[in-house]
């Protein structure tokens, strides 16, 4: 669901390593090697996409895609990525969303013996499951809105509109971006967010709403980076405030106090070593007048955009994109190794 924000990160990276002296292949996942006529040694030098930088608007049409690929086999992988995966020293995991974030392609390299970025598979589908790191962190003293988990279908759509409590935030199961994600303040908005998450599964978090500063924190190589505040200029921090230049306002360091810096890194750092998280992450909170850290959700794939908030967070101590990425890499080894 993610794929633009993936190809963006991806092209991002890929002249962040070349410029630092590695030899960089950018794939597709899904449409892999189609149309290439080169050789897989020659792919870690070709020339890149400048079109896959920008993220368009609108999240993209997933069934219009999957159209388009030649190979229409059910394999997420497109012709030639595993070849060209088992090349290389580590594969960097630019993939944001249910496919990329999930475990399943974690689970797969580990299955190939295929070194790779970020969190193994089982916390990476522990962290993508709202209800289930929810219910995780359940007994750790970290604070998070209530919520309800609703598998449905179009005629049990009436039933949960009376009998959830409004304001709620209305969230997919398992998509990422704020993708689908809705703020309904009347049974109207309710059931209109509702019917429109059919189309990610019928599987929806509802979560109470809560009021207050929105802040994230990257955490990378065992430490947490400094909190970034986010102020969408209209509504609230959605796919295309995320990734549309000048759609919001970023501010880090966040402009708060010192002990609720604090605070939000001990909670970050909570939530990554209770899940089980490895390398690096980013957590979403909401912060209330008096302080209180409101956990949300945390990425185990932070994205590496132009607009990205991990890479501005990591600049503030002094950690450049290119170096980011080599952090990244250099702890994704260690992780491996382990």
């Amino acid at each position: 669901m993610e794929r633009n924000v993936s190809l963006s990160s991806g092209i991002m990276v890929t002249e962040a390593l070349r410029e630092r002296g590695h030899q960089v292949a950018l794939v597709d996942m899904f449409f892999g090697l189609e149309g290439y006529e080169g050789t897989l040694e020659e792919r870690f030098s070709a020339p890149l996409p400048e079109e896959w930088k920008k993220v368009s608007r609108k999240a993209p049409d997933r069934k219009a895609i999957r159209a388009s690929r030649k190979d229409q086999s059910r394999s997420v992988f497109g012709p030639g990525v595993l070849e060209l995966c088992r090349m290389a020293d580590i594969v960097y995991l630019a993939l944001h969303g249910d496919c990329g974030e999930n475990g399943s392609v974690q689970a797969a390299f580990d299955l190939l013996g295929i070194p790779y970025t970020g969190s193994g598979s089982f916390p990476s589908a522990i962290a993508m499951d709202k209800d289930l790191t929810k219910r995780l962190l359940a007994d750790t003293g970290v604070v998070t809105p209530q919520w309800r988990k609703a598998v449905y279908t179009e005629g049990d759509i009436p039933v949960l509109v009376e009998e959830t409590e409004l304001p709620v935030v209305v969230k997919p199961l398992d998509s990422g971006s704020s993708i689908g994600v809705s703020i309904a303040k009347t049974k109207e908005e309710l059931s209109a967010a509702l019917t429109d998450c059919l189309n990610y599964g019928g599987k929806v978090v509802l979560e109470q709403y809560i009021s207050g500063r929105e802040i994230q924190v990257g955490y990378l190589a065992g430490r947490a980076l400094p909190s970034i505040e986010i102020i969408p200029k209209e509504g609230f921090y959605d796919y295309e405030n995320k990734y549309q230049p000048g759609a919001a306002v970023d501010i880090t360091p966040a402009p708060i106090p010192a002990e609720w810096e604090e605070r939000l890194a001990e909670v970050t750092r909570t939530v990554f070593e209770t899940i089980g998280l490895a390398v690096y992450a980013r957590a979403d909170f909401i912060v209330t007048e008096d302080g209180t850290p409101w956990f949300l959700e945390i990425n185990t794939l932070p994205g590496m955009t132009p607009t990205s908030l991990v890479p501005q967070e990591a600049a503030v101590v002094g950690i450049g994109y290119g170096e980011l990425c080599e952090t990244v890499i250099r702890e994704s080894l260690k992780a491996r190794e382990g």
